[in-house]
């Protein structure tokens, strides 16, 4: 699981390292390793998606303070399904049928309360039904410029 914040995000980061790591998870920090306020968010964005996307089988979580920021840089990579988001039910349907990869969160959460929503997005399996993978296919293909 590679995970990455910018300063906002920073002691959450630290806090789902801890949640992953004690639940046997291998967890790469992608930064930013020390807090530093003037840091920006697309940097560690894009090291989290970029490495997810060159490893189908991983996952990534990315923080700032809304967690829009953190999405829209990781979308921005080819293969990558991120989104913003803040209930069980939602994380785990985005999971299973629209194969999110990247899981965006604000800083600005209880951290207690977003440590269920990272559980449940790494406990969730993708659906393979038909009809999930024909919309994903689609996603790919427009990423590709061929829809």
């Amino acid at each position: 699981i590679y995970i990455g914040s910018d300063h906002r995000g920073f002691e959450l980061k630290q806090h789902i390292i801890s949640f992953l790591v004690a639940r046997g998870k291998d967890v790469i920090d992608c930064g930013n390793s020390v807090y530093d306020q003037t840091d920006d968010y697309p940097d560690y964005a894009t090291a989290v998606a970029q490495h997810v996307a060159n490893n189908p089988q991983a996952l990534g979580i990315v923080i700032c303070g809304t967690g829009v920021g953190v999405s829209i840089v990781a979308n921005k990579v080819p293969g990558i399904r991120s989104a913003v988001l803040n209930s069980l039910d939602t994380v785990k349907v985005a999971r299973n049928h629209n194969h999110l990869n990247v899981l965006a969160l604000s800083a600005e959460n209880d951290p207690e309360d977003l440590l269920d929503i990272v559980g449940a997005f790494i406990e969730t399996e993708p659906s393979y039904e038909e009809r999930h993978i024909r919309r994903i296919s689609k996603i790919t293909a427009m990423e590709h410029n061929s829809l």
